[in-house]
């Protein structure tokens, strides 16, 4: 019977795909995104093939040829994507073949999409790592700026969103720092395994022809090739493991912009976002919203989604690749472009922000925030921690009960609760003598906070 596809898997096939199955089945609308390092892994995998004498010299060059036109084709938007080729990879071949002929069908020898495909995501995902560290330094980098600016700013620090204990907005901002620093760590553990080579895996069980995975690998920067076919092409546990980076990532920046939703509102009043990061009112004229913060807090959801996509699709998953994979790329695309977005709004918005310094201090002195420093100051002379705790919530009580705070009372009315309370108590009641008594490492002193930001600045070089 005469065959009614021209696809190039057609051989076995006596009727077309059905239009919707083609249109159903196809990735290339996504998968595009892919031909740089489609291209990449193609050049490698044609290199390796001559080096093997699976392909001639002249084959090479005119693979090369080849596929550097369709390169800058593509880049120049002069490239027609076609679903009938479904993919990323068969419409770069079929246009090869078309352009250079006989040379274009031998450079699928030894190979399948199955580990292309795998090879191609992975060199992809190790690029956009690297590009999310940087984005992550230059956020961090912006971070250090503003607390060392703002070492001695004090503000009140928060537990339950009740004012617990006065800190400085640079030490504030230095927590900020610390979760990032640990998002670049999981992202640097996840590209180690992220660079291990599939290509050479074939369908599922490797090929007989005589090639030579390491020196592919070599080529394409990949620490090594992966050591069973079978786990190569169906293995997604690195695409995976970097959405749950990107998740964990994503949960950080959706706590900092809440941080910032509230401190921008009238009632904290701790700072001002710039216009430019800002949107307006309808129909409130007085309104300016902070949109941006609200839009990466609610982006958040997209990143913990798209984890939780890759999870189910392979939980079900026999070995070894299977059609589902398919569906692994827009969930982590998407998490991709979320978290370069997002870093770049943050680097973007955070220099231009305007610190309300004076209704920091004046609200770190409300909540009675010093009486921790006051439980200490008793212990110091010689009370256990414990009497202490129950004298200090007693002098608390009275304090709220005559509207003063504790630094408000005098000498006589404190002395009340504890006769070892002498005049030098005002100095650990003041906010001032609360944030410079935490002078160690990790404490809120400004000293301290600077000597963190050096730290910092030396880790990121």
């Amino acid at each position: 019977m005469e065959k009614t596809s021209d696809k190039l898997w057609s051989g076995r096939f006596t009727e077309s795909t059905d239009a919707l199955v083609e249109s159903f089945g196809a990735s290339v609308s996504f998968d595009r995104r892919l031909y740089r390092h489609d291209i990449e892994g193609s050049l490698a995998h044609a290199r390796m093939l001559t080096r093997a004498g699976v392909l001639t010299e002249g084959e090479l060059a005119a693979i090369e040829r080849g596929l550097g036109d369709i390169r800058t084709d593509i880049e120049r938007g002069d490239f027609a994507w076609l679903v009938e080729f479904e993919d990323v990879h068969m419409n770069i071949e079929a246009r090869l073949t078309e352009r250079i002929g006989e040379a274009g069908k031998k450079l699928h020898t030894g190979r399948s999409r199955n580990d292309q495909v795998a090879t191609d995501l992975r060199l992809y995902l190790r690029d956009e790592v690297d590009a999310i560290d940087a984005g992550l330094q230059g956020l961090q980098r912006v971070l250090l700026d503003i607390a060392e600016r703002e070492a001695e700013t004090i503000m009140p620090g928060f537990t339950h969103l009740q004012v617990a204990q006065p800190v400085t907005f640079g030490h504030h901002l230095m927590a900020w720092f610390e979760m990032l620093q640990r998002d670049r760590g999981r992202l640097a553990d996840c590209r180690r395994r992220i660079n291990i080579m599939p290509l050479g895996a074939a369908a599922l069980a490797g090929t007989s022809y005589p090639i030579d995975r390491a020196y592919t690998a070599q080529l394409l920067g990949f620490d090594a090739a992966a050591a069973n076919s079978l786990d190569a092409v169906s293995d997604r546990d690195f695409a995976i493991e970097f959405t749950s980076a990107a998740a964990l990532l994503m949960v950080h920046l959706s706590r900092c912009s809440e941080e910032l939703i509230l401190w921008s509102s009238a009632q904290f009043g701790f700072i001002e976002l710039s216009d430019g990061y800002c949107t307006g009112s309808s129909i409130m004229p007085q309104k300016k919203n902070p949109d941006m913060p609200e839009l990466v807090r609610g982006k958040s959801g997209r990143a913990i989604g798209n984890l939780m996509a890759l999870l189910t699709l392979m939980k079900g998953q026999p070995l070894a690749y299977n059609k589902d994979n398919q569906e692994d790329k827009e969930p982590l695309f998407d998490s991709i472009d979320t978290v370069k977005a997002c870093l770049r709004v943050f680097a973007g918005m955070l220099p231009g922000m305007q610190i309300r310094r004076e209704r920091m201090v004046q609200s770190a002195r409300l909540g009675y925030s010093t009486a921790t420093d006051l439980a200490d100051y008793l212990v110091r002379k010689g009370i256990a921690f414990r009497d202490a705790h129950e004298i200090v919530g007693k002098s608390v009580r009275y304090a709220i009960d005559q509207g003063k705070e504790l630094a408000a009372l005098t000498l006589e009315e404190l002395r009340g609760f504890s006769a070892a309370i002498g005049d030098d108590v005002y100095a650990v009641l003041t906010v001032e003598g609360s944030v410079a008594a935490r002078n160690h490492p990790g404490g809120t002193a400004p000293a301290q906070v600077r000597s963190a930001i050096a730290q910092a600045r030396r880790l990121l070089g």
